[in-house]
């Protein structure tokens, strides 16, 4: 068994994860990162694509939207080339209440969320392939981001500063040290998935980066301080950038509402379900056909296109007492950050 020490051990290779193991070696830091498998493999590499606006969530959740938009404004300076400020329109259509979009500008203004009403003529002008019978019609900043492309370019960053990135190492188990509520959590066990060899990292301190897998890891260590619920989703992708404008009906959120245009091709996305296990995740045929339908309220026509790809994702998301436990579409967005030490007495 090799053994390695480290400051920080990350556990997690996706958008947080890598970005923690990055910031913490740009502090001097000494950090390992884990993945069991390779970097983007999970729900940073199985997504839509959008950089939101946090016009989506300023009605429903005001704290995320402002989230949204500040780190819109981060990405897009320090990682401009994996990002595509295309720029997003959030369109009411026939099918949709008029009464949101009231609560959808002052929520936008409330939020801090740019946002201009645009004509319906400038509008169509702009994206011809809309539905023409939309009824009011708002600008925002969204964009598109290649995941990939993310969190490569973070990763050789963090690397850059000295940060060891081990990928195809699953965790075993964290060594915990301690009872009652003094436990630490003192290194961390892996396995090297390729290499057949078994690794001890010795650490001051575990990020648990392991988005919807996080329960597990945390289980590893008695942990009994956080629920994170799996919240999975289906994404379609046509052969066809249909349109140059991230397009969002002007609704509460729900399932189809969003095309992104993403390289050549657009996607459609995203159902929302709670699901036992983030590895074994089904992509329904009736939830295709949902998102085909919903495509066409907004860009008619869309069901004529080529469908070339479909794919399932899970969203990590923190169990929130104040909806149904099954009730992931109305689970906040917003970021959490816990500290196990004066959650439960376990430090490390």
């Amino acid at each position: 068994m090799r053994a390695m020490t480290a400051d920080v051990v990350v556990v997690g290779g996706g958008a947080t994860g890598v970005g923690v193991a990055r910031d913490a070696a740009m502090r001097g830091m000494s950090v390992v990162l884990l993945e069991r498998a390779d970097l983007a493999q999970g729900t940073s590499g199985r997504f839509h694509g959008l950089v939101h606006s946090g016009g989506r969530y300023v009605v429903s959740d005001p704290g995320s939207a402002r989230e949204c938009a500040e780190e819109n404004t981060i990405i897009s300076r320090i990682h401009a080339d994996a990002i595509e400020c295309t720029g997003g329109l959030f369109v009411v259509t026939p099918e949709d209440d008029l009464a949101f979009s009231d609560k959808f500008l002052v929520g936008a203004q409330q939020a801090g969320v740019a946002c201009e009403e645009l004509s319906l003529s400038e509008a169509l002008r702009i994206e011809p392939r809309l539905n023409p019978g939309i009824k009011r019609a708002f600008a925002v900043n969204d964009g598109a981001v290649d995941g990939w492309q993310m969190v490569w370019g973070a990763a050789r960053s963090a690397r850059a500063y000295g940060a060891e990135i081990l990928t195809y190492h699953e965790v075993t188990d964290l060594v915990v040290e301690g009872e009652g509520a003094d436990r630490r959590v003192v290194a961390v066990r892996a396995h090297g998935l390729k290499t057949g060899e078994d690794l001890t990292i010795s650490c001051a301190m575990v990020v648990n980066a392991a988005g919807p897998w996080g329960g597990r890891l945390a289980a590893m260590a008695g942990s009994e301080a956080i629920e994170i619920v799996a919240g999975a989703g289906i994404m379609v992708a046509v052969n066809h950038r249909l349109v140059n404008h991230v397009i969002n009906r002007c609704v509460h959120p729900s399932d189809g509402d969003i095309i992104v245009p993403d390289h050549t091709v657009s996607i459609i996305g995203t159902t929302d379900r709670r699901v036992p296990d983030p590895d074994h995740l089904l992509i329904p045929r009736e939830e295709v056909a949902q998102m085909l339908d919903a495509g066409e309220v907004l860009i008619p026509g869309f069901r004529q296109t080529r469908t070339v790809h479909a794919w399932a994702g899970a969203r990590p998301l923190v169990r929130d007492k104040r909806v149904s436990g099954t009730d992931t579409r109305h689970m906040s967005r917003g970021m959490t950050v816990l500290r196990h030490s004066e959650a439960e007495g376990l430090a490390g």
